[in-house]
């Protein structure tokens, strides 16, 4: 076992899959983030990206995206196979269902999941039913990377968590990591599966360092994880809400409150069995998301939980989500929007109370 941030759990992966697999390619904008730039240090430059470099001497750069993701790919597979891409997501979403169709395996990178707004007939007219349309004839494996995640005042056409509408379209997986071995292996998954799976990475666990496995296993799709076992209440956490679910659990446990702590992993297809067996055991559900409020993945939960185990249930279920409005700009407007720890103990123990 090693640690590796997230960010460079893919980023291992994604040199992995290449080398081994030529038909793998890589699509989208900023990806090759410079690969090939020559920059001069000026003499009076003391400080920056030039810094410690000779006048006369030059730094090749290969930034590899906005969050690095990408980078030393365009170096070592050449940019026939890592193509950077004008600021058009229709086109170069399109380019990449038509070579996953044609025989290919690109891995296309949307830089914001705010973006596919602008790629959404693509992804849910065309992306989504041309296996079906087909009848099976043409396979699509294709993935799409993405981010999501609020938190850093990025704004809100750069911070949406748009999961659980993704999820909402026939056609589509769509995969949300917590953390570096199951964002590894998630990946491999995605991309060895006939059909299109987007992967919605939350950018602000990209440096979030965890322990990972040498040779970064596969990890299957459709297949939750218990991240913690209890059986008081059965919290189902996305993402970045899983370590916010962590660090109110230790402060429960203290308390002689043990939640259970389900980390989905793929949001669809949906591990139901695993939510349900442990709502078996508790009695009580929360679920835990930075998406939507109103028709989101949490109310998806929930009327599964509701339909399928609702003998088991000692109580309503229960969310945490934002509210049902933009993401706000302002850091401190944004923090009170965003589900937390002090949300989360709140809950449970009126939960426990009722």
């Amino acid at each position: 076992m090693t640690q590796l941030s997230l960010k460079d759990a893919l980023n291992k992966t994604l040199h992995h899959l290449m080398e081994t697999d030529a038909s793998v390619i890589v699509i989208g904008e900023d990806i090759v983030g410079g690969a090939g730039t020559n920059l001069q240090k000026s003499p009076d430059t003391k400080s920056g990206i030039n810094a410690g470099i000779n006048a006369d001497k030059e730094l090749s750069v290969e930034l590899g995206g906005v969050f690095g993701v990408t980078a030393g790919l365009a170096t070592r597979f050449g940019k026939a196979r890592v193509i950077d891409t004008p600021i058009s997501e229709t086109a170069f979403v399109g380019m990449g269902i038509g070579a996953a169709a044609t025989g290919l395996k690109p891995i296309v990178e949307v830089m914001f999941c705010d973006f596919m707004g602008v790629c959404f007939d693509q992804i849910i007219n065309q992306a989504a039913k041309m296996r079906f349309l087909s009848g099976n004839q043409i396979t699509l494996p294709l993935v799409i990377r993405t981010t999501m995640g609020a938190g850093d005042s990025s704004g809100a056409m750069h911070s949406q968590s748009l999961h659980g509408l993704l999820a909402s379209m026939p056609g589509l997986k769509v995969v949300c990591p917590s953390n570096a071995a199951d964002a590894a292996g998630l990946l491999k998954s995605a991309l060895m599966d006939p059909n299109p799976v987007i992967m919605l990475e939350h950018k602000g666990l990209y440096t979030h360092q965890s322990a990972v496995e040498e040779n970064l296993p596969a990890v299957p799709l459709g297949t939750g994880k218990t991240i913690k076992n209890g059986n008081a209440v059965t919290l189902v956490a996305v993402s970045a809400m899983v370590h916010k679910a962590l660090e109110a659990a230790n402060q429960l446990t203290a308390e002689g409150i043990e939640v259970e702590i389900i980390d989905p992993r793929t949001i669809s297809p949906l591990d139901i069995g695993l939510i349900l067996k442990s709502v078996t055991k508790t009695g009580r559900l929360l679920v835990v998301d930075e998406g939507a409020a109103f028709a989101g993945f949490a109310d998806a939960v929930i009327s599964l939980v509701s339909r399928e185990g609702f003998s088991a249930l000692k109580q309503a279920p229960r969310k945490l989500t934002p509210k049902h409005t933009p993401v706000p700009y302002a850091p401190n407007l944004e923090q009170i929007w965003l589900p937390g720890t002090a949300n989360i103990l709140e809950t449970v123990k009126d939960m426990m109370n009722d």
